[in-house]
């Protein structure tokens, strides 16, 4: 050793600089990681309390659930980051809620808040998202939840003339999240599902109805009623340690299907999305220029129109298109996507405000409604501007060997 001492010293400074090295790789790997956001929104606050019970207000338990939820995540998922519209009793607007959740680009937004009834024996949970209230009831929580901007200075302007309380205002809730709808539906459905199981009350199911909150949010979001404080048995659960304990381990157990499920969905996304860009490239390359002063369509929230008449078995199967992939040769194209719903409605030009070749297909348990039939994004996207002029909420889809993929630039 002794022969060759500079040898000896360069491979020691080898041997302590690799892990070194290594160990910066990590670190910046890491960093390059998105963490995933979940917003929680205790609803109401300072000067709004909520329901009220007996000694109960809502505004109390609900920043109780959600400080425990918040904690419940951060303590069992390291890569998931927590935002809260509110951690103390204070005054948030609903509408300030959202740009919350949507500023953060939050992968999930969970609103809570407990109900409130005439009947003080009526108990139980249920969980909303975003779409038209199917019955009276949804549409009144819906209300009961949305008159807190009657306490916000300039709510005219700031919710452009909507008034909480006229049924009338519901009409704009026809537009609802599509891209967000499965997995909004899928969250609610977790929550129900892990109330039922650790819970000692009614289940009332998953449910749909127009609250300002969800609307504005750009993400799959759900409204949680954890319960009625007018029942005293219920609201005493709701105040105590072990019955908010209860809820947001229940809502965190929902959470760890939600995480693990759209974490897997998410890699077949993103391969699909790659593929639909591959394929279209190609298949834009191919065709003449098209002028340099045609707009790119701007990226926007995608809304659809969730359908609200019924027609019979009948006309439904006969209005139905076949699949994209037999009704178009190409393996790749795009269309606009003007509304989507459970419910069956006949694609006529009555329908859609005059529209005319509105294409109906059902996915899923989904029935969407189509414009348009091109093979790239340029040809396409003058027709989305002007099918926004009426359908504001309008966007782009492409499909891809026939599967449908969103389309964001």
């Amino acid at each position: 050793m002794m022969k060759y001492p500079y040898t000896s010293i360069f491979l020691l400074l080898i041997i302590c600089i690799l892990p070194a090295k290594n160990t910066y790789s990590l670190v910046h790997l890491g960093k390059n990681n998105k963490p995933m956001v979940v917003v929680i929104d205790p609803g109401h606050g300072g000067k709004d309390p909520g329901a009220i019970g007996k000694g109960v207000r809502e505004k109390d338990i609900v920043l109780g659930i959600g400080l425990k939820l918040g904690q419940y995540i951060n303590d069992n998922f390291s890569d998931v980051k927590v935002v809260y519209t509110r951690n103390t009793d204070v005054f948030v607007p609903l509408i300030e809620r959202s740009r919350i959740a949507n500023k953060c680009k939050a992968d999930l937004f969970i609103s809570l808040h407990a109900n409130s009834c005439t009947s003080l024996s009526t108990r139980g949970t249920e969980t909303f998202f975003l779409g038209v209230a199917r019955s009276d009831d949804n549409l009144d929580v819906a209300k009961k939840e949305n008159s807190v901007i009657l306490l916000e200075d300039g709510y005219k302007s700031t919710y452009e003339g909507f008034d909480p309380n006229l049924s009338e205002s519901y009409i704009m809730f026809e537009l609802v999240q599509d891209a967000y709808l499965d997995q909004s539906l899928s969250f609610a459905d977790a929550i129900q599902h892990q109330f039922q199981r650790k819970l000692n009350t009614t289940n009332r199911g998953v449910k749909q109805a127009g609250f300002l909150v969800l609307r504005q949010s750009s993400m799959p979001s759900v409204l949680v009623e954890v319960g009625f404080v007018s029942n005293q048995n219920e609201a005493n659960q709701l105040c105590s340690e072990e019955g908010q304990r209860n809820i947001a381990i229940s809502i965190l157990d929902a959470f760890r299907k939600f995480k693990s499920k759209n974490n897997s969905t998410g890699s077949h996304q993103a391969t699909v999305a790659s593929k639909s860009e591959e394929v279209a490239n190609d298949v834009v390359k191919e065709q003449k220029p098209e002028p340099k002063n045609i707009e790119k369509p701007i990226a926007e929230s995608p809304k659809v129109v969730a359908v609200t008449k019924n027609v019979t078995k009948e006309k439904a199967a006969h209005a139905d298109v076949p699949s994209a992939k037999s009704v178009v040769e190409n393996s790749t194209y795009f269309c606009v996507q003007i509304g989507a719903g459970l419910s069956p409605e006949e694609p006529t030009p009555a329908h859609f405000k005059g529209l005319k070749d509105i294409r109906r297909e059902k996915s899923d348990k989904y029935y969407r409604y189509y414009v348009g039939k091109e093979v790239s994004l340029e040809k396409i996207t003058p027709l989305l501007k002007q099918i926004k002029r009426k359908f504001p909420a309008a966007f782009i889809v492409s499909f891809v060997d026939g599967k449908r993929v969103i389309t964001k630039k």
